[in-house]
């Protein structure tokens, strides 16, 4: 091999091999950041509960600065400090690979990859105890509170399950990332679902507090419904823009939606799901298309046909159930609106003020000098920081209430006085929540709980108020409902959502079966 034939022939092999050191350090940062970030800010760096973390999102922003966050973390959001778990070189090459990296392609997972992700734990179920396995009087008695972890991940991610009549932690269910949502069986009492925000459900078992089997439905998205038989899950998904129904009792997966169409303004688009809900009803499910402004109704039938309420608003996300079950009140964030929509009719009633960016959480009716009143929170990324609350039966605006700062969740309980609503602000506002006495619709009480005060739940007999103290105060505080003095605490790992099993009778917070009329 002559001289020149020898140089371009080592430059080759050199130039091979840093293309492939180069790829597999990107496979490497793209590895690193789906097992450390994308739980939060999104499997395809779009955004999720966190911001997107793109090159066109993080344009111009210093790199000093975005690897000092990622070392401190930010105390008024999730993000925790990575120092120490993250190598100074990691968190140096993170920066560059996010300021790199545009918003990924919408990923496939389809049903065949749901089926192939199926996990059996518990072969035969006939196996499992007959009734509860701990000291419990009602299975109604028990709240579930979806425990992040400090990192979205690892031991700390759970769901964890509370006699809420003496306090006690009678079981917990390792999700291995974070637990968002918990939802149960209405028509079997001994069935819970939890979903994380890695879009994995669990099957769980009350009685044994053990998950019998589990699947991924997509990479991110917290949707899930169950139908009001207890024979169907839905659940739907951000990334990838799609959602599937699944068999209640073996989870395996039966049809899959593309959600997708024509937005308010007349753009198609595919689309993240929101909320998804059954209903006590009808044999349907109701799911929100968050960039479609679209609601559709599936029919629990052969087939599962699908009926398209259209223009419902832009940026759809949350939603709860009045008049048993018949009517959706549905938050549009970017319209700053509830629109509700009667499910009977399957069509859009009427668009309601909600001031800004509303977040309805589970929701919140009482029944009040014969008048059913509806609460619905908002982010209040305006200087409007408002409660708004509205007649359910005329669907009118009756009062909006000042509150100290945005608001995320509300809480109510037929038997309890007050409406509780979380403070997300970015300040030691959020270590708050208020009460607003249900007659007066008047603001009289704010309890500093410590860390970040979230997802306010009263017991199912309305005796006492849980809330999560996550994300810096690592308990779960239990109030008194009537005299709002502290009972106890219990420790757990970055605490969210709260979820009473009385849900499954009363369905909208607030209301006593009988008044769900």
């Amino acid at each position: 091999m002559n001289k020149n034939k020898k140089t371009h022939f080592l430059t080759t092999i050199l130039s091979i091999a840093l293309i492939g050191h180069v790829e597999a350090a990107s496979d490497n940062m793209h590895q690193l950041y789906q097992d450390n970030c994308a739980s939060c800010h999104g499997s395809d760096h779009g955004g999720y509960l966190a911001p997107a973390l793109d090159k066109e999102t993080l344009k111009g922003r210093s790199p000093t600065a975005l690897r000092t966050l990622i070392m401190t973390g930010s105390f008024e959001t999730l993000m925790p400090p990575f120092y120490g778990k993250l190598s100074d070189d990691q968190i140096r090459a993170m920066v560059k690979h996010l300021q790199s990296t545009p918003k990924l392609p919408n990923p496939a997972w389809t049903i065949d990859d749901m089926k192939a992700s199926l996990q059996v734990y518990v072969k035969d179920e006939s196996t499992l105890p007959e009734q509860p396995q701990y000291a419990i009087d009602d299975m109604d008695d028990l709240i579930g509170v979806a425990a992040r972890g400090k990192y979205g991940r690892g031991s700390g991610s759970k769901a964890v399950f509370i006699n809420s009549k003496t306090h006690q932690v009678v079981g917990e269910i390792p999700t291995g990332t974070a637990a968002h949502i918990i939802d149960f069986n209405p028509a079997n009492p001994r069935w819970a679902y939890v979903k994380t925000d890695t879009a994995e459900i669990f099957k769980v078992d009350l009685y044994s507090m053990k998950a019998v089997r589990s699947i991924k439905t997509g990479f991110n998205g917290p949707g899930m419904g169950v139908s009001r038989d207890g024979k169907y899950i839905m659940a739907g998904s951000f990334v990838p823009h799609n959602a599937v129904i699944l068999d209640a009792d073996t989870l395996e997966p039966l049809k899959t939606f593309e959600l997708e169409g024509i937005d308010p303004d007349g753009n198609f688009v595919s689309s993240d799901s929101g909320m998804i809900i059954g209903t006590p009803y009808a044999d349907i499910f109701a799911i929100a298309l968050e960039n479609a402004g679209q609601v559709w109704i599936v029919d629990l039938k052969d087939g599962f046909p699908v009926t398209k309420i259209k223009n419902v608003g832009r940026h759809l996300h949350d939603a709860f159930l009045t008049h048993k079950g018949r009517k959706l009140m549905v938050a549009s964030y970017d319209d700053s609106i509830v629109a509700a929509i009667d499910l009977a009719e399957r069509k859009l009633i009427k668009k309601l003020p909600a001031g800004c960016v509303p977040h309805v959480g589970g929701g919140a009716a009482v029944k009040v000098d014969g008048r059913v009143l509806g609460f619905g929170t908002n982010f209040g990324t305006c200087d409007k920081t408002v409660v708004s609350v509205w007649d359910l039966d005329t669907m009118e605006v009756i009062k909006q209430i000042p509150v100290s700062g945005g608001t995320e969740s509300p809480a109510a309980h037929a038997n309890a006085p007050y409406v509780a609503v979380d403070i997300i602000s970015k300040d030691r506002r959020a270590r708050t929540i208020q009460l607003i006495d249900k007659k007066t619709l008047e603001v009289v009480k704010t309890l500093d709980v410590g860390g970040h005060a979230y997802f306010p739940e009263y017991s199912a007999d309305g005796k006492f108020l849980y809330v999560s103290a996550g994300y810096s105060g690592d308990e779960v505080v239990v109030y008194d409902a009537f005299s709002l003095k502290k009972v106890t605490s219990i420790p757990m790992e970055s605490p969210a959502g709260i979820f009473s099993h009385g849900r499954v009778k009363y369905m909208t917070r607030g209301l006593s079966p009988d008044e769900m009329e």
